[in-house]
């Protein structure tokens, strides 16, 4: 004798279908993104070598550049230097304080040797910073000279660089926490 054995058909639970609909989303948008990735790449090819670029990021405008206040006095681009990064040093003296700073320079964009000698000294720059500063106290910091501060720092910095010079340099940060 033969026995059947009936069954109820199986349903995938609730998370199964919000998975699948996850997945299906995510085929979809790589899909996307590979078809664009294809289009601009033949689009690249296409296009003759001598042609102007579509958009730059990050370049001045030829009127900004001419004005002499935005760019370097000869016309040409600059880039700022911002790899020091926000700096927290303590200071000397009681009662006990932090200053929080940002330093930032401009330097010509077409100088590829002087960018790397910054990238490859970021530790020596920060340093040179946090020696000046860890050496003053909070009242110190509080009434700081910050044109004569500048130029202390920058001549350090100056003495150390060996491909270029910095002409400027920017707080763009200067906070005492206690």
């Amino acid at each position: 004798m033969r026995r059947e054995i009936k069954t109820a058909p199986r349903q995938a639970p609730e998370s199964s279908n919000r998975l699948r609909a996850v997945y299906r989303v995510a085929v979809v948008l790589a899909l996307a993104l590979a078809g664009a990735l294809v289009a601009g790449s033949l689009y690249a090819l296409a296009r003759p070598a001598d042609s102007a670029p579509l958009f730059q990021l990050g370049r001045q405008s030829d009127h900004a550049a001419g004005s002499g206040s935005a760019g370097w006095s000869d016309g040409r681009d600059i880039n700022v230097f911002t790899g020091l990064g926000r700096l927290r040093i303590p200071l000397a003296g009681q009662p006990p304080a932090t200053v929080v700073l940002s330093l930032s320079f401009p330097y010509p964009a077409d100088d590829v040797f002087f960018a790397e000698e910054l990238a490859t000294r970021i530790g020596e720059l920060r340093s040179i910073a946090v020696d000046y500063f860890s050496s003053l106290s909070r009242a110190e910091v509080a009434r700081l000279n910050e044109a004569r501060t500048k130029s202390e720092i920058l001549a350090r910095y100056n003495d150390m660089l060996r491909l270029g010079r910095i002409e400027e340099l920017f707080f763009t940060d200067l906070i005492i926490l206690e």
